[in-house]
């Protein structure tokens, strides 16, 4: 899956955020209808996470996506739904770290969503991923959904979706034994971090010499 580079400047998020073993800040969701699902799969870490990251694929395992356009590396729109109805959202990816982490959030109004991935290492040698989703209702839907009864509904109704994905990928990954492709890129706030970025331009004229 093709990557270009995306300098495009994120807006900040002022929501809750953890940190990552380099001391840098990881977003994670705060409030809404609260989704975590783990499976795991026997492949290893690297396996799992670059054909996780594949997102044009997952069409061929999922039963509710129905494709995945990559625009940049940091947004993606998805198409889903079952049978002819249809849902078609944008997602920008707000944090990405090879082998280990992925957050996004849902573009969409109503609901609008946001989670995040996780890869860990088994002792078997596989991988744990675990998934974590919160939907935010808005308008009319934030008004139903103050009812407990509701959010009891709804997070156990996408729970048993995400917990369904997860035990499709698993049986999709291990059946082809290994990843189809790979973007080994890192993304801090929405923005896709460089290795070795280019120094800064002298304004000062260059003369050439000898």
């Amino acid at each position: 899956m093709a990557h270009e580079d995306d300098s495009r400047q994120a807006v900040p998020d002022p929501r809750a955020k953890r940190t990552d073993g380099d001391g840098g800040a990881r977003r994670r969701p705060s409030r809404g209808w609260h989704v975590e699902e783990t499976a795991e799969v026997a492949v290893p870490v690297r396996t799992a996470y670059n054909q996780w990251t594949q997102f044009k694929s997952f069409p061929r395992f999922s039963t509710v996506v129905r494709g995945v356009e990559q625009v940049r590396p940091t947004m993606t729109v998805w198409s889903i739904g079952y049978g002819r109805l249809r849902r078609r959202f944008p997602v920008e990816i707000l944090e990405q770290d090879p082998d280990s982490y992925l957050a996004w959030r849902g573009l969409e109004q109503n609901p609008s969503h946001r989670g995040e991935v996780e890869f860990t290492p088994t002792a078997s040698g596989g991988t744990a991923i675990t998934v974590r989703m919160e939907l935010e209702p808005r308008g009319a839907a934030k008004i139903l959904s103050r009812s407990s009864r509701a959010v009891r509904l709804t997070s156990r109704m996408v729970a048993r979706v995400v917990h369904a994905e997860l035990v499709n990928f698993q049986r999709f990954i291990e059946g082809l034994g290994q990843e189809g492709g790979a973007w080994r890129g890192t993304i801090r706030n929405g923005r896709v971090q460089h290795d070795h970025p280019e120094p800064p331009r002298s304004r000062v004229a260059q003369w050439p010499v000898g």
